[in-house]
C-alpha cells in the first residue's frame, strides 16, 4: 500500500471550510457543487472553500444539524472529484483508516489508524465509528477512509483517545434528506 499515493487522492476530494476569517475545518467534495463537512465547523451561513488546487470559492449553506453535526454546502462546481465512497460491512475492528484534514492550519496532513470499535458509545446513542487516529482542530469535518481511499465516515469529534467519525450511511441520508445528491 502507498500511503502517499491514497493521501495525494484524498487531498483532491478535501476542502478547507473557513468562516469568520479562520481556518475551522474541512469538508468533503460529495459530488460537484456539493461539500459535506460538521455543523459545528459552520459558523456563518457564507464561507470560504479552499479546494486542494488552491481555488477559493463561496460556499453557501444549505442545510445544517447542530444534534447531526452534518452540513452542507453548495459552491460553484470546479471541476474537481468527487469522494469515492463505500458502504459496504467490510469496515471491521482492527481495519487500517486514514483521515486528511487540516489540523492547527497544516493543510492536507494525513494521519492513519485502526478501527478500534463501531457502533454507539453509550446504550441507545447515535452509531459511530471509533479510532485511534490522531485528530486536532481543522480535522473535523474531514475524510475517514478505507485503505483502498473509499470515503467510510466524517470525522466529527475526539472523546478520550479516540476519534469519532460519522458512518458514511448517516451521511447519506442527511443530504438526501437535505436535498442533496446521492453519491
Amino acid at each position: 500500500m502507498d500511503l502517499g499515493r491514497l493521501a495525494d487522492n484524498l487531498r483532491r476530494i478535501t476542502v478547507e471550510v473557513t468562516s469568520a476569517g479562520n481556518a475551522v475545518g474541512a469538508g468533503v467534495v460529495w459530488a460537484p457543487g456539493w461539500i459535506v463537512t460538521n455543523a459545528h465547523v459552520i459558523r456563518h451561513p457564507r464561507v470560504a472553500v479552499r479546494f486542494a488546487d488552491g481555488r477559493r470559492e463561496d460556499g453557501v449553506l444549505v442545510a445544517g444539524d447542530r444534534t447531526a453535526d452534518l452540513a452542507v454546502l453548495r459552491v460553484p462546481d470546479v471541476g474537481l472529484p468527487a469522494a469515492v465512497s463505500d458502504e459496504s460491512d467490510t469496515l471491521r475492528v482492527g481495519s487500517l483508516v486514514v483521515a486528511i484534514g487540516h489540523p492547527f492550519g497544516m493543510r492536507g496532513a494525513l494521519t492513519a489508524g485502526i478501527v478500534h470499535a463501531l457502533g454507539p458509545i453509550t446504550a441507545g446513542g447515535r452509531p459511530w465509528i471509533q479510532t485511534d487516529l490522531r485528530l486536532a482542530p481543522g480535522n473535523s469535518g474531514g475524510p475517514l477512509a478505507d485503505a483502498r481511499g473509499c470515503l467510510r465516515g466524517l470525522n466529527a469529534m475526539i472523546v478520550g483517545n479516540l476519534a469519532l467519525a460519522i458512518p458514511l450511511s448517516e451521511v447519506r441520508c442527511y443530504i438526501r434528506a437535505a436535498g442533496g445528491p446521492s453519491a
